[in-house]
C-alpha cells in the first residue's frame, strides 16, 4: 500500500502578503516629503500613518516649532511631513511639520491680504526704512510710508507696542511681508483715493494745493470730485502729483520756487498716471496755448521789434520775443563791437520763422549813424 506524501504548508511573508493587496507599503527615506493621515493627537506628541510599517511621529522640538499648526490639526486629517529620520532607535519614523506649517502661515497671509482682514503687529526692530514686527508668528516689515501721520516721527515709540495692520504684500517665494499700518488708521481717505483715481481724467483740469517745491519740480496735492459733482453732496479725494519743471511754464524755468511756493491754490491739467506709484503727471503750461502754435502769423518774416536779451551764447544772442518765445541772432549777424547784458533792449527783424522746431533766426536793426554820413 503506498503511503500518502505528506502535503507541506508555509507562512506567507509580510512581501507576499502585501503583494497579495492593494497596499503599497512605503519606506520613508530622509529628507522625503510624505502624506499622510494623523492617527493620535497627544499634547506633547502627534502620530501619523504614512503608509510605512510604523507610524511616524512629530515630538519634541518638531513639536514645538509647528505647535499652532498642530493646535487646529483633529484625528482623521490629511498633512504633508518632511522624514527628519528614517527609524530611530525605537523604531519610530521622525517626522517635521515645519514646512506645512510655513505654507499654512503663508496661505493665511495670503488669505489676509485678499480680504483686507486687520492684523495685530508687534514692533521687534526700527530701522531707517520704518519697523519690523512680527505678526502671528511671522517676521514683516511696515516702512516709513505706510504709517499714518498720528505716528510720523514716533517710530521708536513703537518698539514693544502693538499696532493694528494690514497686509499689501505677500511673497512666499521672496520671503516678503509687507504689511501698512495707514491702511487701517486713514482707510477711510485711502478708500477716497482709490475712488478718486478711478474718476481722475486724464486731460482733465482740477484745482489742488502745492505742497512741495524742489529743484526738479512741483508736488500739488490735486482735489478730485468723487460721487454727484458739482452738488452740496459732493465729496473729493485727494491724490498727489508732480509738475516737472518742464511742464511749470512755457518760459524757460530755472527755478521752480519763483512760479509757487507751498500752500498755493492752483489749477492744474492731468497728463497721465503712473500705474506704478498712483502718482498724478501734471502740467501748467499746457493750461494755455503753446505760443509758438501760430507765431508765424503774428511775427511774419520781415517783421521789425524790440526785445529783451534773455541769454547770451557762443553762437549768438537769444531775444525773448513774447511769453515762451525765443528767437536767435546768430553771431555772424553781429558785429563782434556788440556788449550784450540779460535784459537789455535791441530791436530786431524777423528773418525766418519756423512754429513746428520752435526756432525763430532774428538779425539786429542797425541805430547807429554809420560814420562819414551826412
Amino acid at each position: 500500500m503506498a503511503q500518502a506524501t505528506a502535503k507541506t504548508t508555509t507562512t506567507p511573508s509580510m512581501e507576499e502578503l502585501l503583494a497579495q493587496t492593494s497596499y503599497n507599503l512605503i519606506v520613508p527615506k530622509k529628507g522625503e516629503s510624505v502624506t499622510g493621515r494623523v492617527t493620535t493627537k497627544g499634547k506633547k506628541h502627534l502620530l501619523v500613518d504614512i503608509g510605512a510599517k510604523t507610524e511616524g511621529v512629530v515630538a519634541d522640538r518638531e513639536f514645538s516649532i509647528a505647535s499652532d499648526f498642530i493646535a487646529d490639526l483633529k484625528e482623521g486629517d490629511q498633512i504633508e511631513a518632511i522624514v527628519v529620520s528614517a527609524e530611530t532607535d525605537r523604531g519610530q519614523i521622525m517626522l517635521s511639520l515645519k514646512q506645512a506649517a510655513m505654507d499654512s502661515r503663508w496661505g493665511f497671509f495670503e488669505e489676509a491680504l485678499e480680504e483686507g482682514r486687520v492684523l495685530q503687529a508687534k514692533g521687534i526692530e526700527v530701522n531707517k526704512g520704518g519697523l519690523v514686527v512680527y505678526v502671528d508668528g511671522m517676521r514683516g516689515f511696515v516702512p516709513s510710508s505706510q504709517f499714518g501721520k498720528k505716528y510720523m516721527g514716533k517710530l521708536r515709540t513703537l518698539k514693544g507696542e502693538t499696532v493694528e495692520v494690514k497686509a499689501i504684500e505677500v511673497d512666499r517665494e521672496k520671503n516678503r511681508l509687507i504689511f501698512s499700518e495707514r491702511h487701517v488708521s486713514e482707510a477711510d481717505a485711502i478708500a477716497q483715493r482709490e475712488q478718486a483715481l478711478d474718476s481722475v481724467e486724464v486731460g482733465g483740469v482740477y484745482s489742488g494745493v502745492v505742497s512741495g517745491v524742489m529743484p526738479f519740480g512741483l508736488f500739488v496735492t490735486v482735489e478730485i470730485p468723487v460721487g454727484p459733482k458739482n452738488t452740496p453732496d459732493t465729496s473729493y479725494g485727494n491724490v498727489e502729483g508732480l509738475i516737472h519743471i518742464s511742464e511749470i511754464s512755457w518760459e524757460k524755468v530755472n527755478d521752480p520756487k519763483d512760479y509757487h511756493t507751498v500752500g498755493n491754490r492752483t489749477q492744474v491739467k492731468v497728463l497721465g498716471i503712473d500705474d506704478n506709484t498712483g502718482k498724478l503727471n501734471l502740467s501748467l503750461k499746457q493750461l494755455s496755448d503753446d505760443p509758438w502754435k501760430e507765431i508765424d502769423k503774428s511775427y511774419p518774416i520781415g517783421t521789425t521789434f524790440t526785445g529783451k536779451v534773455t541769454r547770451m551764447e557762443s553762437f549768438g544772442v537769444f531775444v525773448n520775443v513774447e511769453p515762451g518765445v525765443d528767437g536767435l541772432v546768430h553771431s555772424s549777424k553781429l558785429t563782434g563791437s556788440e556788449s550784450f547784458r540779460r535784459g537789455d533792449d535791441i530791436t530786431v527783424t524777423v528773418e525766418n520763422v519756423d512754429p513746428n522746431q520752435r526756432r525763430m533766426s532774428l538779425s539786429p536793426v542797425t541805430t547807429q549813424v554809420p560814420v562819414g554820413y551826412k
